[in-house]
């Protein structure tokens, strides 16, 4: 019922930016919280930032002050941009969302399958 779909992830050198972005696909369904983790290789997965539906955000201190999250609703899509980049931020980044859907079965957590962000020292 509901699929979410990771794009922009790429290869780039440290300093460099990239912009992430998640959009949702489907019928029937609201989106309430929405975010973005990581894994690095040999590492476990990690909150990178969340964004309530209002637009209250939340950050991991590793990438506050150099990473934004944002959502446009209508349009049931979130993006992270991401600034300032260093190695060590490398890993692959799926999207998360919270729904609620017409049917109950539906509505639970939601994830993409992840794009590749690789960021060369």
């Amino acid at each position: 019922q509901v699929q979410l779909v990771e794009s922009g992830g790429g290869l780039v050198q440290a300093g460099d930016s990239l912009r992430l972005s998640c959009a949702a696909s489907g019928s029937g369904f609201v989106i309430n919280a929405m975010g973005w983790y990581r894994q690095a290789p040999g590492k476990q997965r990690e909150l990178v930032a969340t964004i309530a539906r209002g637009g209250s955000t939340n950050y991991a201190d590793s990438v506050k002050g150099r990473f934004t999250i944002a959502r446009d609703n209508a349009k049931n899509t979130v993006w992270l941009q991401m600034n300032s980049l260093k190695s060590e931020d490398t890993g692959v980044y799926s999207c998360n969302a919270a729904v609620t859907a017409q049917r109950v079965t539906a509505s639970g957590l939601y994830w993409g399958q992840g794009t590749q962000v690789t960021v060369s020292a």
